[in-house]
């Protein structure tokens, strides 16, 4: 976790290392307000660093190490409201905005950071990806709010159907990590483990992104995170008219709410995808609540098994069913 630990000053690295070392894996988020306790979202938890309250210079010295000390190169992830760090670490800021005919010209006065750690999850999509899996990759759809794991699924998707699993030979896959989250690249070099037969547009428009890597690349599968707008709609219809599989993310509470966004429209009105998986904002992240067919029929089984109980049953479908007497 270097690249999280230097963003702060020493006082504060040190009071976080004493904290949260050997717990690195179970944090979530480390929220930084000025002149209030540092705020640790573990798994299972809220904790705080009492004894550190960041004044004004700490905030200066976040941000220069975030920007390496120059803010004009973030002109752009600061009318954002977000940068995304080595590893696909995410930081949120907030403070003060200027705006410029209604819209969003630069954030200043920034007294606000959220740090979200990425981490890779090696087989947290394994109950999920035979549901994806039908003779082939089906066009997906996750849903969930924030902090329900949709970004740490769909990297273990991608590592799975590019290397293969089980009888299901890899196939080719193209990642187009807009805001570097998924593979964590640094100088376009993925961080994280993506398949082997995988390739990564980093920090590049989705919309853009998955024509070119269509042209360049010839997925079988895209993958791409947090898609809303109508541009990325359109691009996604081209990708889906041109042949390949989709598999992507979205930001949302229901599947009901979903239908109502007009840029949407399009999709459910053609049911492109043949799988909607609804992530449990209740769960651990990565937990399914439910998922949908193209014909609305809830598939999903739950597991009926008790915790680190095996799973005898040759099939997929059965899952946790032991299938013996």
């Amino acid at each position: 976790m270097d690249e999280i630990m230097r963003l702060f000053p020493e006082k504060i690295r040190q009071a976080l290392s004493n904290q949260v070392t050997g717990r690195w894996h179970t944090i979530q988020e480390i929220r930084f307000r000025m002149n209030r306790p540092l705020e640790l979202i573990f798994d299972k938890g809220t904790e705080w660093l009492e004894g550190v309250r960041p004044d004004r210079n700490d905030g200066i010295f976040v941000l220069n190490q975030l920007s390496e000390f120059s803010l004009y190169r973030m002109e752009d992830e600061l009318r954002e409201g977000y940068v995304t760090i080595e590893g696909g670490h995410r930081v949120g800021l907030s403070g003060k905005v200027n705006t410029l005919n209604g819209a969003v010209k630069a954030l200043q006065y920034i007294a606000f950071f959220n740090i979200r750690i990425a981490k890779q999850k090696i087989g947290a999509a394994l109950p999920l990806i035979p549901y994806l899996y039908e003779e082939n990759y089906r066009n997906t759809l996750l849903i969930g709010p924030p902090q329900t794991g949709k970004t740490t699924l769909i990297r273990d998707i991608a590592r799975l159907i590019g290397s293969g699993w089980g009888t299901v030979p890899a196939r080719k896959v193209g990642v187009i990590d807009e805001r570097s989250e998924i593979a964590g690249s640094k100088k376009g070099v993925p961080q994280h483990d993506l398949g082997l037969r995988t390739d990564v547009m980093d920090a590049c428009p989705k919309a853009e992104g998955m024509m070119m890597m269509i042209r360049s690349m010839s997925p079988e599968v895209l993958i791409v995170d947090e898609i809303g707008s109508q541009r990325d709609v359109n691009a996604l219809m081209e990708a889906l008219n041109a042949g390949v599989t989709v598999i992507c993310t979205i930001h949302g509470d229901t599947l009901d709410e979903l239908k109502k966004r007009p840029s949407l429209v399009p999709l459910f009105e053609q049911r492109v995808f043949d799988r909607i998986v609804l992530l449990d904002r209740k769960g651990q992240p990565g937990s399914i609540s439910q998922i949908y067919n193209s014909n609305s029929e809830n598939i999903f089984n739950k597991t009926r098994c008790f915790k680190n109980e095996l799973d005898w049953s040759a099939s997929f479908h059965r899952h946790n069913n032991v299938d013996r007497v």
